[in-house]
């Protein structure tokens, strides 16, 4: 399997640290709000890979956080707390609307037929493992103590800016009035560890610690979970592209003087999703959820098959009109596989062409626009229905659109608007009629099942039959 490696910035062959096993880490959402369609853009795509990956026979442990305290408006460690802004908004306290907002995410996730990760751990679970580590990188001299905070020392790294979108040259020590309000830091690209003495008065969410009454920084949290959880060599960690710098850039940097070697060496980075105002952000207001989408009349899967007929490292612009174009290409689908009539066992000769296609599409860099391709090329081919169904199946269980179940009940809707009893007699009929070579009372009976909207098809293992 060939994987863009942002780390890199290049394409390579996926090769985990333990063969036969992956060890995958998701940034989780800042549950201070609803999820947007953009950020779910990155979700569904991390759900393929996950799923994906197991297709192919690797043994996945996924682990995911959930950011319920410490992340801050600016990732640069200024501006307001997240957490305290979405209980100020609601008049709730911030554990309420941590436990209101993780509900509706993986509800979301749920109608998006996201899996949810194997571990989910919410940051306010693991303050010990945060002091654990913030303490070893102080011992170890990659941290520091100034103004109360606890900080990250980048000036002792030899390579800070890691995913090469940052010029080296500008880790100069000393703060900058015009890069970062925070005159504690020794370097500007210092980033904190752990509060205690910071603006935020009315933090709700406050622990003992070491160096006083305080919290988690936000960039801690994902590195001690996924340790906590993963163990100290990670396979391949994924979130958005706007991640990349500076939370996953801190992240690599504390895990790696944590543990002491190197610790992920691929990074799965999904683009942005634009709207007609650019990139979506729930800092814009008006943001595009789920459940909009639900009261607009579409089924969220369908958003799902938008995202999937692009690459996750394209830019993907959304608008009601392309999602108008999806519905109509998935209703389509999902009609013409209703009309198939499985019977016998599928010929897995005639199948296998089809998945090793579909393995050469997603293993060039989850290309899932041509997966899609997959389900249209063996929906043309000349195989026989059964093998189509457990071929569309199969593809399935890595693109979760939920084709076959939409068709079977499409089947069943159709199939109850008609006299089944009656259509069994009338082929009965017919089919004595064509054993006598009685071929006009054979014809006429054809014309009115015909007539009854059912379509019935001669095969090789007999009478079957569709509405139409």
């Amino acid at each position: 399997m060939i994987l863009y490696n942002t780390l890199g910035n290049k394409k390579m062959e996926f090769v985990p640290h333990t063969e036969g096993k992956v060890a995958m880490y998701t940034c989780g959402p800042t549950v201070y709000h609803y999820a947007h369609i953009g950020n779910l853009r990155t979700y569904i795509m991390e759900d393929v890979l996950e799923k994906y990956l197991r297709y192919i026979g690797y043994d996945v442990k996924r682990v995911m956080n959930i950011t319920d305290v410490g992340h801050l408006s600016s990732d640069a460690d200024t501006g307001e707390d997240k957490m305290l802004a979405g209980a100020k908004r609601e008049h709730k306290t911030v554990l309420e609307i941590a436990k209101f907002y993780t509900d509706a995410f993986f509800d979301d996730c749920k109608k998006l037929n996201i899996k949810t990760p194997d571990v989910v751990e919410p940051a306010t679970h693991c303050i010990p493992e945060f002091i654990k580590m913030v303490d070893t990188l102080l011992k170890k001299g990659y941290a520091y103590e100034a103004g109360g905070n606890v900080y990250f020392d980048t000036s002792k790294l030899d390579e800070y800016y890691v995913f090469g979108n940052q010029n080296q040259d500008d880790l100069a020590v000393g703060v900058r009035d015009d890069v970062d309000e925070d005159e504690n830091k020794r370097n500007k690209t210092d980033f904190v560890l752990w509060f205690t003495k910071s603006k935020f008065d009315d933090q709700e969410l406050k622990w003992e610690s070491p160096w006083g009454y305080g919290y988690p920084g936000w960039h801690i949290e994902c590195s001690a979970i996924s340790i906590k959880h993963l163990g100290e060599y990670l396979d391949i960690h994924c979130g958005g592209v706007d991640n990349a710098f500076p939370h996953h850039t801190n992240e690599i940097a504390q895990s790696e003087a944590y543990i002491g070697h190197k610790w992920c060496p691929y990074w799965f980075h999904v683009t942005h999703l634009l709207d007609a105002r650019g990139k979506m952000s729930k800092s814009k207001g008006g943001f595009l959820t789920v459940s909009l989408l639900e009261e607009k009349g579409y089924n969220p899967v369908v958003y799902r098959m938008f995202c999937l007929q692009s690459h996750y490292r394209k830019p993907l612009t959304f608008s009601y009109d392309n999602l108008d174009n999806t519905a109509k290409a998935y209703n389509k689908l999902v009609k013409k596989i209703s009309n198939l009539n499985p019977t016998g066992e599928p010929n897995m000769e005639e199948a296998q062409p089809f998945i090793d296609k579909f393995k050469e599409n997603m293993d060039n860099d989850l290309n899932t626009s041509l997966g899609i391709t997959s389900i249209y090329d063996v929906l043309k081919a000349n195989i026989s229905d059964a093998t189509k169904i457990y071929l569309l199946n199969d593809f399935d269980k890595v693109l979760s659109l939920d084709l076959v179940k939409a068709a079977n009940k499409l089947k069943e809707e159709k199939n109850s608007s008609v006299d089944t009893a009656k259509v069994e007699e009338l082929i009965k009929k017919r089919t004595e009629a064509r054993a006598n070579k009685d071929w006009a009372t054979a014809d006429a009976i054809r014309d009115e099942l015909n007539a009854m909207n059912v379509v019935i098809k001669d095969t090789p293992e007999g009478i079957t039959w569709s509405v139409k």
